[in-house]
């Protein structure tokens, strides 16, 4: 019964035409998790990168940007929605979404950017340092592209995560794929629900195989040999 319903929605000219179609709806799905990945990665990347060289103060740093998996994105996003609401901000805009999925996607750059810094054999940096080389080119010619495998990691880590939990936008009247889930479950349409959950599901795969493949090219060969 549930499959005949996902054949004839999927069938439905409605679904992939007009403003409420599934591309524009894809698209608003897209557009929140990586402009959310990457302010988060704006926002952690420059204080994760120093706190790993200088090696001091990372374990409390990292304790408390991990408060953000601590606190439940629905939380966040009930929250963040009430504030603009408050504030005069039209219901239905992305605002509260795009915060709360950038709590989310912070620590996990955060604590692999740390980690992929610290890494790095001590050796190789006093090397580095004795051969003249400044604090500055030590972390971005030496640490950084070391540590990119393990930051790349946190980056897909993060926005598989955010992927997903766009999903929960549709409950503060926003768009992206868990529009279908959410509408499904007001008409009691389980075709469109189980579509919605397959579209959410196929799109987090894309993204794990397209950042696999962009965490190995990012790899030094050296580090790809040694592996």
């Amino acid at each position: 019964m549930v499959w005949e319903q996902l054949i004839e929605f999927i069938t439905d000219p409605d679904t992939w035409s007009g403003p409420s179609s599934f591309w524009p709806r894809l698209i608003d799905h897209v557009w929140v998790s990586v402009a959310a990945t990457l302010i988060a990665m704006i926002l952690v990347l420059p204080p994760a990168l120093y706190l790993g060289h200088v090696r001091k103060g990372s374990q409390a740093a990292t304790a408390v940007v991990n408060v953000g998996r601590a606190v439940p994105s629905f939380g966040i996003l009930a929250v963040a929605f009430l504030v603009l609401v408050e504030m005069g901000a039209g219901v239905g805009t992305p605002w509260a979404v795009l915060a709360a999925l950038i709590a989310l996607a912070a620590p996990p750059v955060f604590t692999n950017t740390v980690a992929g810094i610290q890494s790095v054999q001590p050796s190789t940096v006093e090397a580095a340092r004795g051969m003249g080389l400044t604090e500055r080119e030590v972390l971005l010619n030496v640490e950084l592209p070391m540590a990119l495998p393990l930051m790349m990691e946190g980056v897909r880590i993060a926005f598989v995560q955010v992927i997903a939990t766009a999903t929960l936008g549709a409950l503060v009247a926003w768009g992206g794929l868990g529009r279908y889930i959410i509408d499904g479950f007001a008409v009691r349409d389980n075709g469109q629900i189980l579509f919605g959950a397959i579209a959410v599901g196929l799109l987090a795969i894309a993204a794990e195989v397209g950042f696999t493949a962009v965490q190995h090219a990012v790899t030094p060969k050296g580090l790809k040999t040694a592996r």
